[in-house]
């Protein structure tokens, strides 16, 4: 018997039922009527609300018999965003949690998802917060419907809850139970977004793509998911950034290129973890008030150079490095190798930064007197998948280069 290994044993741990495409958004009705006719529905923005998607999604409410109640949670969500949803529902029989919006919307929802029927407080749960009591459930039905392309919250199983200040954090309330139920990805919803999100909502993607493949815990079923996303991404993305807002078959296949790309980046976070640019949006989305795609977008060249060069010098044999090459020569579409295709890549991404304007840490308040402390403070999961360990002083480097 040939006992030879052919792929490394990996689990794959829940994933929602998943509808994509354009148009699917009118499956809502339909999936909100299996769990029953009661529906929470959190929003993250006011104008979705006065946009004549939430007008025809009633409208097909009230011909299927969905009652709804409508709560809009404006930016990211804190702790105290999400005890107040719940204290104000907890009595109210929702049969299923809908969360439409960004990542910040879809982490609300879940996190009230999960607490609506145990009616604590999540400070209970928060990950390095508090004391951290095992989640006990049980969790109300959740379907998440994405209206960016970047987090690809609607695939994971943590909610990313924010306290901003010089006490502040940004940690998860993470459990498997929260996974959502139903994930309609339909990327009709993308038209709607400006340049700038689209900027950095696609760059955190991206960056969620490649922390995947690159990370310590990656595997041959989330590989081939991450590199159809990264090839999707590479067709997509500028055509989403320079045909925003148009109604042409050429901009609705780059939005459909970008829905999956998201998708498959929040698939495989979930299931590999990340590394040194997520290590450091914690501390950085807790000090400062900087969004989490703009973190992503604007540490992603330095951090992508900082580890290959780290490899390079202590590892030059690991198979990041590999996954670094293969990753330059999709995003450049070029038949390049080794480090022709390293160099085109961080090349390529510090092009990227500079034509997509993306803001500089110092935008956001942050300043070299800061640097130590989000060193310190910058050494939590994600930090733990990256490919190399990286110093102090290379983690000081990276953050220094973006102020």
């Amino acid at each position: 018997m040939n006992n030879a290994i052919i792929a490394p044993p990996f689990t794959i741990a829940r994933l929602p039922k998943i509808i994509f495409g354009g148009g699917v958004i009118n499956q809502l009705a339909s999936e909100i009527l299996r769990f029953g006719p009661m529906a929470l529905i959190v929003t993250g923005s006011k104008s979705f609300v006065g946009s004549d998607t939430w007008a025809h999604l009633q409208s097909q409410f009230e011909k299927a018999g969905v009652s709804h109640t409508l709560l809009s949670i404006a930016g990211e969500p804190s702790p105290e965003t999400i005890d107040a949803a719940v204290r104000q529902y907890k009595n109210t029989e929702f049969n299923v949690v809908v969360g439409i919006g960004g990542g910040s919307a879809l982490d609300a929802a879940k996190a009230i998802a999960g607490l609506l029927k145990p009616s604590n407080t999540v400070m209970d749960h928060l990950e390095g917060v508090g004391p951290e009591l095992k989640y006990q459930g049980p969790a109300t039905p959740l379907i998440c419907c994405p209206t960016t392309a970047g987090t690809g919250s609607e695939a994971t199983k943590n909610a990313v809850l924010s306290r901003h200040g010089a006490n502040g954090f940004k940690k998860s309330f993470r459990d498997e139970t929260l996974v959502a139920d139903t994930a309609i990805v339909d990327p009709d919803f993308l038209i709607t977004c400006p340049q700038s999100a689209i900027a950095a909502n696609g760059m955190d993607a991206f960056t969620q793509l490649l922390e995947s493949l690159t990370s310590t815990r990656s595997n041959a079923m989330t590989d081939a998911l991450a590199w159809s996303g990264l090839e999707r991404f590479a067709k997509g993305f500028w055509d989403m950034w320079l045909l925003a807002g148009e109604n042409s078959l050429r901009a609705a296949e780059a939005r459909s290129h970008m829905a999956y790309a998201s998708l498959m980046s929040g698939i495989c976070l979930a299931q590999t973890g990340l590394g040194s640019v997520h290590g450091l949006a914690q501390p950085l989305g807790s000090l400062f008030p900087i969004p989490h795609g703009v973190v992503c977008a604007t540490l992603v060249a330095d951090a992508t150079d900082i580890n290959i060069q780290a490899l390079i010098a202590r590892h030059p044999g690991s198979p990041a490095l590999a996954k670094y090459a293969r990753a330059g020569a999709i995003i450049l579409t070029q038949n390049l190798s080794g480090n022709d295709a390293l160099d085109g890549l961080v090349r390529t991404l510090k092009d990227w930064t500079e034509r997509l304007e993306l803001p500089r840490l110092s935008n956001y308040g942050g300043s070299h007197a800061d640097v130590d402390r989000i060193v310190a403070a910058a050494r939590g999961s994600s930090m733990q998948t990256n490919p190399v360990v990286l110093s102090d002083q290379e983690i000081a480097e990276l953050v220094e280069r973006r102020l």
